[in-house]
């Protein structure tokens, strides 16, 4: 039987577990990334000393991982050493008012009912029902390819969504159990990663609260671009071949299908099936005939996107006092922030930011004596980007994180680099800069995200955190698997029957 040749654009997480998955299939696998090295937004870079993850710094749901890796009879522990962070992190809500998470349950039962009578026992009421929602979501939804309702039509399924609270806000869920505002803080907390207030979120997502305080908070030592790492090594060992420096000029096509691309140097190389990886948007509009696209640039304006992100990487000499290696600055309130953010974008006045401090579990991310700090403030996609607004959110954030500390910290930076829209354009062809893909609102759940399948060409599939199941690390993983699924299903049992 002759192996198909699949290329797939761009060595995201998705990217990654898509290739090495149908590699393992048997399929021919080659893999082009328009930068010179794997991981999409999970890059890394060194300096002067420190390594630098560019992207993601939270390691939650070691489940989807394990999972991944086991399919290739391999488990994380193969490629990278994870430690479970306690505290998990560090929530900022003034001086002198601060909680640390712990991992703990019964510490954690106990903070919860320091700050209201009542609450440890409702913690445990909240978990075991968000437990119940992760099993049902994880095990049963998030791996669905949500190509037709009928995925969906099953005993007891239309139940499942009444009682795991997909028609009822986060933010309503979460009243209904504390009362406390800065326990509700907390428990909204999670959300924030996909890509919307609590009130927009689907109460189904309190399965986040569930990865978050009771599946833990880790770190793979030596930064989270050791996942990629991990990655590239097992789908080399399944065979797969990395391109980089490669960018896709365009897919060609004809007679309804994708015969391969075109490199911007010039390079064309066919293939059998084609996985985009990179940005849904990009290669709709850039990659494709206006005739072979899925969605009109009318459908894109109206989606909701999650927000991007102001980022500064910063080199420290010596040690910042009060730091733990997550920490969360709530020490402004959310609700302006999050207006100018989905409501009425523009630069957020008082923006709530986090700072995470790797340095303070890994000696390996920074020289000795200094600390390796990376500041993360989110923000409206679409937004004008300039050096000057960077320079501003910097001193902004660097007052109350000095205020805080108290300490200087600005005076002993001794390395610095900001990233923000135009670089996530850039580096990422990101539709609007955006950082973290499709909000999870109930409008984009499920079979409501851009479709994984291109509607006019049979061979091309999209993968990653703008189609199914949506924003996140372990999304995108699930993300590559799905779509692998899609492919093996189709070419490689039309194969057998030949």
């Amino acid at each position: 039987m002759e192996r198909k040749e699949v290329i797939v654009i761009g060595a995201g997480f998705a990217g990654i577990a898509a290739a090495t998955t149908l590699a393992h299939q048997g399929f021919h696998v080659t893999v082009l990334e328009k930068n010179d090295s794997a991981g999409g937004r999970a890059r890394k870079f060194t300096a002067e000393g420190f390594t630098f993850d560019m992207g993601p710094s939270w390691y939650w749901m070691p489940d989807i991982f394990e999972n991944y890796f086991a399919k290739f009879g391999k488990q994380p522990s193969d490629y990278y050493d994870l430690v479970r962070l306690d505290p998990s992190y560090k929530v900022i809500f003034g001086p002198e008012e601060e909680l640390l998470m712990p991992a703990d349950p019964s510490a954690l039962r106990a903070l919860f009912e320091s700050l209201e009578p009542g609450a440890g026992a409702r913690l445990d009421q909240f978990l075991q029902q968000a437990a119940r929602k992760y099993q049902v979501g994880i095990q049963d939804w998030v791996y669905k390819p949500c190509q037709s309702i009928w995925e969906f039509v099953q005993p007891g399924v239309f139940s499942d969504l009444i009682k795991l609270d997909l028609f009822q806000s986060m933010k309503k869920h979460v009243r209904s159990f504390f009362s406390n505002e800065k326990l509700i803080r907390i428990m909204e907390f999670p959300v924030l990663f996909l890509g919307q207030t609590a009130e927009k979120i689907p109460a189904l997502y309190s399965m986040m609260n569930y990865a978050d305080l009771v599946l833990g908070t880790w770190y793979p030592m030596g930064g989270m671009h050791e996942i990629i790492k991990a990655m590239v090594s097992l789908a080399e060992e399944q065979g797969v071949q990395f391109k980089f420096n490669a960018a896709v000029s365009h897919i060609n096509t004809d007679n309804g299908k994708a015969t391969g691309v075109t490199l911007q140097d010039g390079r064309t190389i066919s293939a059998d099936v084609v996985v985009a990886g990179a940005d849904y948007h990009h290669v709709e509009t850039m990659l494709l005939p206006h005739g072979s696209r899925n969605y009109s640039s009318d459908y894109w304006e109206k989606r909701t996107l999650a927000p991007s992100t102001l980022i500064f990487y910063l080199g420290v000499e010596g040690k910042v006092n009060g730091l733990s290696h997550h920490n969360l600055f709530f020490d402004e309130p959310l609700a302006p922030h999050a207006k100018a953010i989905y409501d009425q974008p523009d630069w957020p006045e008082k923006p709530l930011f986090y700072v995470c401090c790797p340095s303070k579990t890994d000696s390996s991310v920074a020289p000795e004596g200094k600390e390796n700090l990376f500041i993360l403030i989110p923000l409206a996609p679409g937004l004008e980007d300039t050096n000057k607004r960077r320079e501003a959110y910097f001193d902004l954030v660097m007052d109350r994180l000095e205020k805080y500390t108290g300490q200087d910290i600005r005076g002993k930076v001794c390395y610095r680099r900001s990233y923000a829209h135009q670089d996530f354009i850039k580096d990422y062809n990101a539709f609007k800069g955006n950082a973290y893909g499709l909000a999870n609102t109930l409008g984009q759940t499920a079979m409501l995200k851009p479709r994984l399948r291109n509607k006019k060409l049979s061979n091309l599939f999209y993968t990653g955190q703008l189609t199914v199941p949506g924003p996140g690390v372990p999304p995108s993983l699930i993300s590559g698997q799905v779509v692998a699924g899609e492919v093996t299903k189709e070419y490689l049992s039309t194969s057998l029957q030949h």
